[in-house]
């Protein structure tokens, strides 16, 4: 191994006495290192003390048993490795002083010009900056295996993730930083921690909101609740603006109010485009079908076009009318892409009518106090949907804008069933929907257009001359 300054005269010396003898050598072998004369005096310190060595100058010139393993034999600098290839090879350099001078400044120059090339094609590189908010939280930890490994944003492209809490929290946020590292990730570009709010978003491509507040209605009321998440909406909101890339996505969830921090984050940022701010529903979704598919004996990936309507992390709906069975094993048979619908195979009405939708408290309980795990796949799910597009023909749902779609008044972040496709979302408006469904749809819509009511009047008494 023979390394030295890129513009040392006697590096060069050595490295051509080098390349004569690997040309002439069967079993001879040279890897070169150069380095830049400014970072030449730490290098050779690192590598010293490293391997327990003493040397001074440049070059330094040591053997490595390749096919051995074990700590490389020190020769030293280029008159250790002149005596070593005369002793062992009868061979040494004839080289001029001028013929040094002139290879080793031909070296500083394609050492310059590679060094050049390098960051060109760093440069190219150009991640998906992925900021989290709240990270301390156990979503986060789970979160970010899931966005690194390549099955989020594909195996081609590189991520940088950027962990935001308070910092009070900053040795957690320090310490999912080391283990991510730790892991290796190839498509983990970098990960950082912040817990200064200027910094926050800063190039952002995605944002993914996980703040929460923690609910007791015995000690707080629902408006002071709603004026909670609006006071971190109203930080966030022209720091996105501010901060973050024209087009950024931004992602709600949580177990509290998701809905109404979309709805308050698109309020207060104006500029942030509506379509590009969205609500996760789909661990409810998981949940239901998962439910479902304990009481039809089969596996939970079967069941798909369960649909959630309305305030994910409020009063919702889990609709089953277009809701089927893939692969389910009864009487009717089929090819694998069959679909049977759900509310025929599930003979017992009753327990439809009864213990599903009562249990639905139970399920929101299952949904809302889980450690994490089944949020952060719900996250990745919809983002990889976002990117990807989902699967053809299935149902998402996600909380989005409405625009009157379904009778569902305007203005509201309300779960409703879309489609993914060439990066960008659609609200499934073929689908038919009965009118014992549209009833409850109003009702779902009225206790979101009381939380946005609640919202704006907060909004008023803290800008009574601003506010719109």
């Amino acid at each position: 191994v023979f390394t030295g300054k890129a513009n040392c005269p006697y590096y060069a010396r050595a490295e051509l006495l080098a390349d004569y003898l690997q040309a002439n050598l069967p079993d001879f072998r040279v890897h070169k290192i150069t380095q830049h004369p400014d970072k030449w005096e730490q290098w050779l310190h690192d590598i010293c003390e490293m391997n327990g060595w003493e040397h001074r100058g440049s070059p330094i010139i040591w053997r490595e048993l390749l096919d051995r393993g074990g700590k490389g034999l020190l020769l030293g600098g280029v008159n250790d490795f002149l005596e070593y290839a005369q002793h062992y090879y009868g061979i040494t350099s004839m080289m001029s002083s001028e013929e040094m001078l002139d290879i080793a400044e031909e070296n500083l120059q394609e050492h310059i010009e590679i060094e050049k090339e390098e960051e060109e094609i760093k440069s190219l590189i150009k991640p998906l900056q992925i900021w989290i908010t709240t990270a301390s939280a156990s979503i986060c930890y789970q979160l970010i295996p899931l966005l690194a490994n390549g099955e989020v944003f594909g195996m081609t492209t590189e991520i940088s993730i950027h962990l935001l809490d308070t910092d009070q929290f900053k040795d957690i946020l320090c310490g999912i930083v080391m283990e991510a590292e730790d892991m290796a990730f190839p498509l983990l570009h970098s990960i950082s921690a912040h817990t200064e709010i200027d910094e926050a978003f800063i190039q952002a491509d995605i944002i993914i909101v996980l703040d929460d507040v923690v609910l007791n209605h015995e000690v707080q009321s629902l408006e002071n609740y709603i004026r909670e998440v609006s006071e971190i909406c109203q930080v966030y909101a022209p720091l996105i603006e501010k901060n973050a890339k024209s087009g950024v996505r931004v992602i709600s969830s949580g177990k509290t109010f998701v809905n109404l921090k979309a709805m308050m984050i698109m309020t207060y940022g104006k500029s942030i485009k509506p379509e590009n701010v969205i609500a996760v529903a789909t661990s409810w979704e998981s949940a239901a079908k998962a439910m479902l598919a304990r009481k039809l004996s089969m596996n939970a990936t079967g069941v798909k076009d369960v649909i959630v309507w309305g305030n994910i992390t409020g009063c919702n709906y889990i609709d089953l009318s277009h809701a089927k069975l893939y692969g389910y094993d009864c009487a009717i048979w089929g090819p694998a892409n069959f679909p049977r619908p759900l509310l025929n195979m599930i003979y017992d009405s009753e327990w439809i009518h009864s213990e599903f939708l009562s249990a639905q408290s139970s399920l929101s309980s299952r949904v809302c106090h889980c450690v994490g795990m089944l949020p952060a796949h719900a996250v990745a799910t919809v983002l990889r949907y976002w990117y990807h597009g989902s699967p053809p023909g299935e149902i998402v749902s996600v909380g989005i804008l409405t625009k009157g779609q379904f009778c569902v008044p305007e203005g509201i972040v309300f779960s409703m069933p879309v489609r993914f496709q060439n990066g960008n979302w659609e609200v499934m408006t073929e689908l038919e929907i009965n009118e014992a469904t549209q009833e409850v749809l109003g009702r779902l819509a009225h206790e979101l257009i009381q939380e946005k009511l609640i919202a704006l009047k907060e909004i008023k008494e803290m800008h009574p001359y601003g506010a719109d």
